[in-house]
């Protein structure tokens, strides 16, 4: 760390920043010193160990509070170490997976959910179970806020493909792009219908990605973020012009890895720069999607 004029002390010892002084906190409570539901010092006592101002240790309380690490951080009252999170879920297929932490996150006055995919097929699925307490009176959010990125229809592809490669008409595009549409159309409405039925705000909104997506991602409400690898394998599908083989991809047996905000630094920073990720394509270099 470079030592400016603020890191040094009156006595011309240099003063410990911020970060330095959450680390060490952070070693007290990995190594057992501080333990759930323990009481940090005063913040008085805490400059004075560290010897900085008070604006310091606030500082490293609130980092340790983003990460998971303290509960309870306000003035007047020295912070608690958090209770031990929960162990993490075991990956499960993107089919079982999504709809109870839809669920979830439907469960909360204003919803907010950010999906980026090749299709809609199993956001479409997965979201019946919310809509389906929401008509039961279960729950009742006041709005709900889906935005979506899917592949232009005007790319190439990675994936599906034919085996034998891609040909002017293309079958296998043509069939991707008849389910992305179709599966968006009723994602759509089954949300919209929201609007009339309980009256509850409901927006649902596409764009473009000018890429086709190695995996899937879903943010839900800004504080969990579940990922998915597309796996790709050859098959076969029968339809009345014919047969259909081509590399395609195995989106809803998937495993869905779910990261949640305040469970760890590192599950914190993975949402967080995941939720930068999308705003980013969002608002820069995709575009308008209109399902035809």
């Amino acid at each position: 760390m470079v030592v400016t004029q603020e890191n040094v002390a009156v006595n011309g010892s240099r003063r410990q920043s911020p970060q330095e002084i959450a680390t060490a906190l952070r070693d007290r409570i990995r190594n057992g010193d501080l333990r759930p539901g323990d009481r940090l010092p005063t913040q008085a006592e805490l400059a004075e160990e560290f010897g900085v101002e008070r604006g310091a240790v606030r500082e490293a309380l609130r980092i340790l509070h983003a990460e998971g690490l303290l509960a309870n951080v306000s003035k007047g009252s020295p912070p608690r170490v958090a209770e031990m999170a929960p162990p993490r879920e075991a990956p499960q297929p993107t089919m079982v997976g999504l709809a109870p932490r839809l669920t979830e996150a439907f469960s909360v006055p204003h919803v907010r959910v950010d999906a980026a995919c090749l299709t809609a097929e199993t956001l479409m699925v997965a979201v019946g179970e919310p809509v389906r307490l929401i008509h039961e009176g279960r729950i009742r959010p006041k709005s709900i806020d889906v935005r979506i990125l899917l592949p232009s229809r005007d790319i190439t592809l990675a994936f599906p493909v034919p085996v034998e490669g891609r040909s002017e008409a293309d079958p296998v595009h043509q069939r991707w792009l008849t389910q992305r549409n179709a599966q968006g159309h009723v994602l759509r409405h089954n949300l919209l219908s929201l609007r009339s039925s309980h009256g509850i705000d409901v927006r649902v909104t596409f764009r473009a990605l000018p890429f086709t997506p190695p995996v899937k991602l879903y943010l839900l409400n800004e504080t969990e973020a579940l990922i998915a690898y597309y796996m790709i394998a050859r098959r076969e599908e029968l339809l009345e012009s014919g047969t259909l083989d081509m590399y395609d991809t195995l989106g809803a047996e998937s495993l869905l890895f779910p990261f949640a905000k305040g469970a760890g630094e590192r599950d914190t920073a993975f949402v967080e720069q995941s939720q930068k990720w999308f705003d980013a394509l969002w608002e820069t270099i995709t575009t308008d999607l209109t399902l035809s």
